[in-house]
């Protein structure tokens, strides 16, 4: 059941498509991590269609397979997991304070290979989204497509959290605090 309702802040996550420019203002993800490159339908709390332009110069290609070329399937789920991120994203005011984490992964099926020159439409609907304080929660399911075809499908969980949760004051990351001795 989706509950609370986090404002927009911004003109760009209140349209139903979004471009790459848009998008990088959403997702924290970059290259060569970001796995969507534009929204063409958003329906806030509901459901988000994106795409994803499969090409050769993907870094991944290079080792799966050579000769063979077929996107892995783990980046297939996490295409899944960005769309579903991107329509989280864009009903948080603060997002630049949050950050998204990948908390499950159910029911993951591979019907058939995603090559280079492919087109990966991926379609995500909300299943469950619950806000209590300083956390969002949703279940999403998706699946993508490949010219009309069934290529992958997922049931994907994240959080949204404040994006310093976890880390100490003063720390660079590393776990390593310059102020102990």
């Amino acid at each position: 059941m989706i509950e609370g309702t986090p404002s927009v802040t911004d003109a760009a996550t209140s349209k139903t498509a979004l471009d790459i420019h848009e998008i990088l203002k959403i997702l924290p993800h970059r290259y060569p991590i970001l796995l969507i490159d534009r929204v063409l339908e958003l329906k806030p709390k509901e459901s988000i269609v994106a795409i994803k332009n499969v090409t050769i110069n993907e870094p991944f290609f290079n080792g799966h397979f050579p000769g063979l070329p077929i996107m892995p399937g783990v980046l297939i789920v996490e295409a899944i997991a960005q769309a579903g991120g991107a329509l989280l994203l864009t009903e948080v005011e603060d997002r630049a304070d949050k950050l998204m984490v990948f908390t499950g992964i159910e029911r993951a099926k591979f019907r058939r290979p995603v090559s280079p020159g492919d087109q990966l439409r991926i379609e995500v609907e909300v299943k469950g989204w619950r806000v209590i304080p300083r956390m969002i929660a949703a279940k999403m399911h998706g699946v993508a497509y490949v010219a009309g075809k069934l290529v992958a499908e997922a049931t994907v969980s994240c959080q949204l959290i404040d994006s310093s949760r976890g880390r100490s004051e003063g720390s660079d990351g590393t776990g390593d605090d310059a102020s102990a001795e």
